[in-house]
């Protein structure tokens, strides 16, 4: 694998859910990736940035060593990794939001728990074994750690162990093994990572781009953009009620006196009930629309 010096590299999980969600996230920021059939790179087209295409427990050390300048990993295996180094190797640029479980201690249905305590002398299988300790030692309990890298769920059927440590999403996994949450250790999802290394200026400004862009597409994800009427007297009430949004604008409407259009990007989710609390207190046309695009 070459790497072309003049251009940046972000490091992506090969394969998996991250990776298609880290494509789908750079398409909307406007980069097209070309397809091909190398299995190690993709290439943007419009833009010097190429993909690295890798394995997630990898992309900590691409990042750190300067192999590439930025990297999309989950925050799981960020920690692990720190907790490896005994510190931080990376910056976290932002939350991606998504990819997001939980790193939970898990235990078969029948068992009791109460507490950490309940894991003394206990075996507690992982592939997660830095975090795990970090937890067994913040609460000062000796147990038994045995690392597997698959298949976690599994090991109290096999007796392996008594308690396992792993990834939960939506906990079917869980409950499809007759095992039950009891800690949780992390909560995780995916995180844009950039090397301390320094880079060149040319380099740093394409870094400063490309964030630019993705910072717009992450702005978006949530906010609305928000156009009601309203008498004079209610503005101050519905300004306070759009959820998220900073000072909207306020234009008089023409032809009736009193009267104006309020409109403001709304950074949070806008639900029914806020419409209907918006109407109540004045609003009408209210209208709201998705926001494609948005540069900070």
């Amino acid at each position: 694998m070459t790497i072309d010096g003049g251009r940046l590299h972000l490091a992506v999980q090969k394969s998996g859910r991250l990776s298609h969600n880290t494509r789908e996230l750079l398409r909307g920021a406007g980069f097209r990736i070309q397809e091909g059939k190398n299995d190690l790179a993709a290439r943007v087209e419009n833009f010097p940035l190429d993909l690295m295409l890798v394995r997630d427990d990898d992309i900590p050390t691409f990042v750190a060593d300067g192999v590439c300048e930025f990297g999309v990993v989950g925050r799981n295996v960020l920690e692990e990794a720190a907790a490896e180094a005994g510190t931080a190797p990376v910056e976290v640029v932002a939350p991606l939001g998504f990819g997001q479980c939980s790193l939970r201690i898990a235990a078969p249905e029948r068992t009791v728990y109460e507490g950490p305590q309940s894991l003394a002398g206990e075996r507690i299988a992982t592939s997660y074994p830095r975090l795990l300790q970090r937890f067994l030692d913040r609460h000062g309990v000796d147990a038994t750690i045995v690392r597997m890298s698959g298949a976690v769920e599994l090991a109290p059927r096999l007796q392996i162990a008594g308690f396992i440590c792993d990834l939960v999403s939506t906990g079917a996994t869980l409950e499809a093994n007759g095992l039950r949450p009891v800690e949780t250790l992390l909560e995780s999802e995916a995180v844009l990572i950039r090397t301390t290394r320094p880079l060149s200026p040319d380099k740093a400004e394409l870094g400063e781009q490309m964030l630019s862009r993705i910072e717009g597409v992450l702005a978006t994800q949530e906010s609305k953009y928000i156009m009601l009427n309203a008498p004079e007297e209610a503005l101050e009430q519905i300004a306070a009620m759009l959820p998220g949004a900073e000072a909207p604008t306020i234009l008089p409407l023409a032809g009736r006196p009193g009267h104006f259009a309020v409109h403001a990007v709304c950074k949070e989710s806008v639900f029914w009930e806020t419409l209907q609390k918006l109407k109540s207190a004045g609003a009408s046309a209210i209208l709201v629309v998705p926001i494609e695009k948005m540069m900070m």
